[in-house]
């Protein structure tokens, strides 16, 4: 089979190269060429790796993972949580952003755009990157795990005093995968309506992650969406 050679960052491509040629991503690769042939898939192919090229390896500040791209046509744009300016956001964005205006007093945007936290350095990371139309979690388990599972390592080995947030006990279960002497970890329960109220709320994770970045002498993240 030819070389499977996605559109990525540079410094991201070069982290991940020892993946793009083993036996899952080949794999992973006809598994989705056969999906798109019976199915309409998420995101578009040109923005499966959107979080990669927002926010490339040497920016990163911050991890934000999440677990799968949003199904519904139109949501999903490569950014976990994240869905395009003219889209309707689902009830756990919404339940962020109530988050971030209790937080740091911001207004809840219109909008529910988070690229400019991308463009900051927030990586904006789905452990699973692509989705069958109205099928949550359809292409969890053909490889994007292992795949995403690297990137987290890698930023854990190369780059020195990240921000990893964790919502929910999906994320939490990748705390193995990142060194804790190098990296800051929050956790907290998923932003879903179905538990946001068990702590999620009230955990002030964007002050927390600013009040870190400053220790570090790093800049901090503007939050505010524009």
């Amino acid at each position: 089979m030819e070389q499977v050679d996605p559109v990525m960052e540079a410094g991201w491509k070069h982290a991940l190269r020892d993946e793009f040629n083993k036996e899952y991503f080949r794999e992973l690769k006809l598994f989705l060429l056969g999906e798109k042939k019976k199915y309409r898939i998420f995101p578009p192919g040109k923005l499966i790796f959107n979080a990669f090229n927002q926010t490339p390896f040497d920016r990163v500040k911050v991890v934000l993972l999440g677990q799968d791209p949003y199904h519904g046509a139109g949501q999903a744009h490569g950014l976990c949580f994240s869905v395009p300016e003219s889209i309707q956001k689902p009830p756990s964005l919404i339940n962020i952003l109530k988050e971030l205006k209790s937080d740091l007093g911001y207004d809840e945007p219109k909008h529910g755009d988070l690229t400019s936290w991308a463009a900051q350095g927030v990586l904006l990371l789905n452990a699973t990157l692509t989705v069958r139309q109205n099928q949550a979690g359809s292409h969890q388990n053909h490889g994007w795990e292992t795949f995403t599972d690297a990137a987290i390592k890698q930023l854990s080995l190369e780059r020195m005093g990240l921000v990893f947030i964790l919502w929910g006990n999906y994320a939490m279960a990748k705390r193995s995968l990142i060194d804790t002497s190098r990296h800051f970890i929050l956790t907290s329960v998923h932003p879903s309506p179905l538990s946001a109220h068990r702590g999620f709320f009230g955990c002030r994770h964007f002050s927390q992650v600013n009040n870190f970045l400053r220790q570090q002498g790093t800049d901090e993240i503007n939050w505010k969406l524009p």
